[in-house]
């Protein structure tokens, strides 16, 4: 049966429309294959991007690892040679004291043997006015008036060196005392004292900067239990890292509204009796530390110090002794530009720590 012209013509027609319709679906394809190509191409660079930084990230992650196992190394190292050099300090200074003692026991006896002298000599004075020439050319000679004025002043000085000599030897035997494997019950106060002593050096006004004033504020205070010679290192640390603050704020000169602070160092101490702790607070008013570097502020090879200056160890170790060592809490608080406090808190009986 044949179609007829009209049939012929509609059937191609409907032909024509399906292969429009099909032609839309082909180009519609090809669009749709060309953005999922492009699509494609930019999750594989992606893909690329984020396995090169992941390789670097993997790289940077074993330099870090590779540097805290070296710093590790390192403080071991460092630990043992300070426990070595704190055992020679210690018995230097216990060498040292012994010699002290001897001439501080003369002092005293060689100023009342003075005072028997001079006065010998203004009762000879009074018996012969007019003595032989060649007395008053030795008098004049030596300048006793001179003498007399000078020698007890001396001999006052000499008393005072040897008092100072004696109190560095007694904080450095003290800061330098030699951990025994058990705790000991420790005056926290005598290691603060110790340790600014020690550090008294650069507590001296300079070019730099004038004086740097410690305000001491020294609650009642139980002996505590803890390693002395590790709380000391705490407070060295601490310190140590108060006055390079201040110096730093030295250095950058006045305030905002034109006055200069005077550099301080404030230790405050107090006892919890209701949590059984004890609480040392350092604070200094040097340059603060911002609030996102306070969150890394204990984390080992941290420092915001130039290179050669800090060693990122000081507060990471200071927080290990505390924490860990001890049971307690180091925490920070700080404005910038307001400077910053160290809270100590230390329980009075250790328990559980490693």
């Amino acid at each position: 049966m044949y179609l007829s012209q009209i049939d012929r013509e509609a059937r191609i027609q409907a032909l024509e429309r399906e292969n429009r319709i099909l032609q839309k679906k082909l180009a519609r394809c090809e669009s749709d294959r060309q953005q999922l190509e492009q699509t494609n191409q930019k999750k594989e660079t992606l893909l690329r991007t984020v396995i090169d930084e992941l390789k670097e990230s993997k790289n940077q992650l074993q330099e870090r690892t590779q540097r805290l196992e070296k710093a590790f190394h390192d403080l071991q190292a460092l630990q043992n040679k300070m426990a070595d050099l704190g055992g020679l300090v210690a018995g230097v200074a216990h060498e040292i004291n012994n010699p002290i003692n001897f001439v501080a026991g003369n002092l005293q006896p060689a100023q009342l043997y003075l005072k028997d002298l001079l006065y010998l000599i203004d009762v000879y004075e009074q018996c012969m006015p007019q003595p032989h020439q060649s007395i008053e050319l030795a008098i004049e000679a030596i300048d006793l008036e001179y003498l007399r004025e000078d020698f007890p002043k001396l001999l006052t000085s000499m008393t005072e060196g040897v008092a100072r000599i004696q109190e560095i030897s007694k904080s450095l035997r003290l800061f330098c005392r030699m951990d025994c494997d058990r705790p000991q019950a420790f005056d926290l106060h005598q290691g603060l004292d110790s340790t600014v002593l020690i550090l008294k050096s650069r507590l001296k006004a300079n070019e730099h900067h004038p004086a740097i004033a410690v305000v001491k504020d020294y609650g009642q205070l139980p002996k505590v239990e803890c390693f002395p010679g590790q709380i000391n290192q705490v407070f060295m640390n601490l310190l140590a890292n108060g006055i390079d603050a201040v110096e730093e704020a030295q250095t950058q000169g006045a305030n905002l509204d034109g006055s200069r602070r005077s550099p301080q160092l404030t230790i405050r101490t107090r006892w919890l009796s209701d949590t059984e702790q004890v609480e040392i607070r350092i604070a200094d008013n040097g340059v603060g530390i911002p609030a996102p570097i306070q969150a890394r502020i204990f984390d080992q090879l941290f420092t915001t110090k130039p290179v050669g200056q800090g060693t990122g160890l000081g507060l990471a170790i200071a927080h290990q002794i505390v924490v860990q060592k001890h049971n307690g809490t180091l925490t920070v608080l700080s404005d910038s530009g307001q400077g910053a406090e160290f809270v100590i808190r230390l329980p009075i009986k250790m328990q559980g720590v490693s």
